[in-house]
């Protein structure tokens, strides 16, 4: 490995060299300033009349920053150098003086740098990440690093390509702002999060800001929504693709420039960033994801499809919604319960009345292959008195703390307050205002996973639920940081605030001065939902014994090891079933691949013809839950009547045939890092035509899904890369190999195409995964160019707790080719008397007049196989040959040609 020192600077000071173009602006008064303002700070003040160009922006002889002082020094890791503050130049004040610069070789695709406090310890975020010893063997990457004024650039050994530049702006290192730029090598940028994007690359023709930082928010309306994740990807302009990380869990800003230029402004913490350089953009959310840790394995069930809805208000309308789905003869796998089961929306009660009979239905249901799951938020009720999660939270002292009483902080949550109620004593000490005081706890306490833990077990021993759904852990609060607001604290009131919505730092949530144990919410805001989901998914398996699952609306990187995440409160409209593919794309490059929207929209009624079309799309969404508001009408597959129901079960059995599919696809995401849906880029990255395409999406490397996203339309415009494409309904081949097709698309069909060479395990579907799982198995093979495919299945039992881990389960190998297939059982660790069998095989792309002969296991079997050859389809029906076990099928068809 190499270490370039650049030292000195040509400082040009002529007006000609003094002149920075619009597009290399960085921002020198990210807040609103004035000529004065601007250069009080040493920098330059031009008016422009291109809008959003900052008009106050750092010149190109700017004597802020820092420069290196003495030798870079060689570590175990990497390198280590001592920076100093170039000049008395501040932006808000309270400068660092010393930064630390450490730069660890951490494997041969990955390096890592940090800039830190030399002197004073300050929050680094406690997510686990891999911990190295010694440098990379073989690096992929050099570092170049220029002394005066500070810069780091990262370049690619094998074509020189910077990746990392820091020299396009200073570099910024004060209390409570952070500031550093980078120039990357192509304007090809995904990433970023969470908010609603209109499209997967992110503009930067044009300046803009993605604040960052977990907030209750409506993704239409704009601003910084639920999860905090500043990582992206970068397509470079050969093709080749790196990914960027900067773990830091404060609010933050990063602002996006034509350049270009990637500016981060955060507000606390480090800066501690993480390079991977790829090469495939796959290569890089593996290499991603084994930083972070890789995805949980979600139970085969929850593959299924799923109902939830707030306004199911009684146990009969529960009971209603399952019955409906069987007369419809609709599959379902789960149903949800909202808010509503609660007592006044408290959590780890249930309505006695309007959900009599509750524990007994959900126990019926389960018999009947059903599981439940139910919705717990996070603040705690003080209202009511005797309400033992509060009182002996009190006990454990596990709650939030106000920052500057020490006491318990309150905020105010969704359940009404009233004396009226039965049974109920209200707290006097406390004002009787329209919704209820609440307390939040914290997920970081010591005593946090008894009191959690046992609250959800000894919930589960009255409500059998199977998973858990944690809302409002941004964590929301109706009220802005408390009751009584928040002090004028240099925590809720830094020098700079960044672009997060509202107009305070604690806007619908709990006061930044607030402490979580031996932290201020200030630096683990991002963190809550984070925390809440470890606690939770340990709680639910504890209770379940089984694999259980957690469903999170707050996010942080590594959130994934434990849970999924639905894309929150979006509405009923044309435009959000394009945005639902992009948010379902970002979070696999985040690595939570486990993800959907709410199916037709959580507001507002949708048409019959928008719900059947997200009907068609949500089935390819990892996580595919129909869910709506109480003061919308019913929307689920039953709603729209026979002719809707009729569709809908199409696409529904479709989904259920593909989930021996689906689920392989999650045990490689967790083995390896892969996503389980990707952009069509990530297969393709050396066609630039796909670096734009967020309309259409993969499945893994092999089944592309061509949706229907607007009103009135029955055909797509589809882009198809080069490669053998088949129709997956009948297995015809397209004609075209490569460029735009416009596919019929009729009211009952969403386009869905197999790439060749590979192979897909599917299953007859049933109505619902435990009776589909018993049913006969099947394989797609798509012949590719050279007459070869391949592929693969994992089967476990599908709700077992780390069944990888302990080697019960099944992996089987497929390899296909002009005259046969051969099934493999490269792992055999599970075992049942009720294992599926392999029912048929279809292969597409054969060419030829005829089947000559076809013998399975040595066996005759010419029978059971008919041969198509208008569409050169292969058709192997009425097997029934044990999946753990290796077999063999070979045939000869005369003239056959690809």
């Amino acid at each position: 490995m190499t270490l370039f020192l650049f030292l000195g600077v040509l400082l040009l000071t002529s007006t000609i060299a003094e002149r920075v173009l619009d597009q290399d602006k960085i921002d020198c008064y990210p807040e609103v300033g004035n000529q004065t303002l601007c250069e009080s700070r040493g920098c330059t003040w031009e008016q422009s009349r291109t809008e959003s160009v900052p008009w106050c922006f750092f010149p190109k002889s700017y004597q802020g920053g820092y420069k290196i002082e003495g030798d870079v020094q060689e570590t175990q890791l990497g390198y280590k150098a001592t920076l100093k503050r170039r000049s008395a130049s501040t932006i808000y004040g309270q400068d660092i003086d010393e930064v630390t610069l450490d730069v660890e070789f951490q494997t041969n695709d990955c390096i890592r740098f940090k800039l830190y406090d030399t002197i004073n310890q300050r929050y680094e975020v406690p997510v686990p990440m891999p911990k190295r010893t010694s440098k990379a063997s073989d690096p992929k990457y050099t570092v170049a690093i220029e002394k005066d004024p500070f810069s780091l650039k990262i370049i690619r050994k094998d074509n020189d390509a910077v990746i990392w530049d820091t020299s396009v702006g200073p570099f910024i290192f004060e209390d409570q702002y952070i500031q550093i730029s980078s120039q990357p090598p192509s304007t090809f940028v995904y990433g970023f999060g969470e908010h609603e994007h209109k499209s997967l690359k992110h503009n930067l023709s044009a300046w803009g800001v993605l604040p960052i930082f977990a907030r209750r928010q409506h993704p239409f309306n704009g601003g910084n929504l639920y999860g905090h994740h500043p990582f992206y990807t970068c397509i470079e302009n050969d093709g080749k693709s790196h990914g960027v990380f900067l773990m830091n869990s404060n609010a933050m800003d990063v602002a996006l420039q034509p350049k270009p230029a990637i500016t981060y402004r955060t507000i606390g913490g480090i800066l501690d960033f993480y390079i991977f350089l790829g090469p495939s953009p796959e290569d890089v959310i593996k290499q991603y994801t084994e930083a972070i840790g890789r995805t949980f394995l979600p139970p085969y069930w929850s593959l299924g499809f799923q109902l939830s809805r707030w306004g199911y208000n009684k146990t009969e309308m529960l009971k209603g919604a399952v019955e409906s789905m069987c007369k419809h003869d609709l599959p379902q796998d789960v149903l949800f319960s909202d808010v509503d089961y609660m007592i006044r929306q408290k959590d780890f009660t249930y309505d006695p009345v309007n959900f009599k009979g509750l524990p007994e239905f959900v126990r019926s249901i389960k018999k009947d292959g059903l599981h439940y799951i139910i919705i717990l938020d996070p603040a705690i009720g003080v209202n009511d008195t005797g309400y033992r999660p509060y009182d002996w939270g009190n006990e454990l002292n596990v709650f939030i703390k106000d920052g500057d009483s020490g006491e318990n902080l309150l905020g105010k949550g969704y359940a009404k307050v009233s004396a009226k109620f039965e049974n109920v004593t209200v707290n006097g000490s406390l004002p009787k205002l329209s919704r209820q005081h609440v307390i939040f706890p914290d997920y970081f306490h010591p005593n946090i996973s008894k009191y959690w833990g046992e609250l959800i077990k000894d919930f589960h021993n009255i409500i059998e639920f199977d998973g858990l759904w944690i809302d409002k852990n941004e964590p929301a609060n109706i009220v802005h940081g408390s009751v009584s607001g928040c002090s004028k604290n240099k925590w809720d009131y830094p020098p700079y605030k960044p672009r997060t919505f509202g107009n305070v730092m604690a806007d619908r949530t709990v006061c930044m001065n607030a402490k979580q144990t031996n932290h201020l919410h200030y630096n683990v805001h991002s963190l809550y939902g984070w925390s809440q989901t470890l606690i939770t998914l340990d709680a639910a398996r504890q209770s379940t014994g089984k694999r259980s699952l957690v469903i999170s609306r707050s996010t942080f990187p590594s959130s994934g090891k434990y849970g999924g995440h639905w894309l929150g409160d979006n509405k009923a409209s044309w435009d959000q079933l394009h945005t639902s593919i992009i948010g379902m794309l970002e979070f696999n490059l985040f690595g939570i691949p486990y993800v959907g929207a709410d199916v037709c929209g959580f507001f507002n009624h949708p048409t019959s013809e928008m719900c059947l079309r997200w009907t068609q799309l949500g089935a390819f969404y990892p996580f595919f839950r129909n869910h709506n508001e109480k003061r919308n009408k019913a929307q689920d597959p039953t709603a729209f009547g026979e002719e809707f129901a009729n569709k809908a079960r199409k696409v529904l059995q479709t989904r259920y045939r593909l989930l021996p599919f689906l689920y392989t696809l999650f045990y490689e995401a967790q083995m390896d890092g892969s996503t389980v849906v990707r952009p069509v880029m990530h297969e393709f990255a050396d066609d630039k035509d796909t670096w734009e395409i967020d309309r259409q999406f993969l499945w893994g490397p092999s089944l592309l899904v061509s949706p229907v996203l607007e009103e009135n339309k029955t055909t797509v415009d589809a882009y198809f890369p080069d490669d053998r494409w088949f129709d997956y309904y009948t297995g015809k081949a397209m004609s075209t190999r490569k460029g735009h097709v416009t596919l019929d698309a009729p009211l009952d069909r969403i386009p869905l195409h197999v790439r060749g060479g590979y192979i897909i395990p599917t299953q007859e579907p049933a109505n619902n995964t435990a009776f589909s799982r018993k049913k006969p198995m099947g394989l797609i093979v798509a012949l590719g160019d050279e007459g070869e495919a391949t592929g693969q299945l994992f089967w476990d039992d599908g709700e077992s707790i780390d069944t990888v881990k302990n080697n019960k389960y099944l992996v089987i190998k497929f390899s296909g080719f002009k005259s046969g297939l051969k099934c493999t059982v490269e792992k055999n660790g599970y075992s049942a008397a009720d294992l599926p069998k392999w029912g048929s095989v279809t292969v597409y792309g054969l060419d030829a007049d005829d089947i000559k002969s076809l013998s399975v296991d040595g066996q005759d079997m010419q029978d059971k196989a008919t041969y198509d050859k208008s569409i050169k389809v292969l058709k192997i029906t009425g097997l029934s040959l044990n999946i753990n076990e290796k077999h063999e099928i070979d045939w000869t068809m005369p003239h056959q040609e690809l």
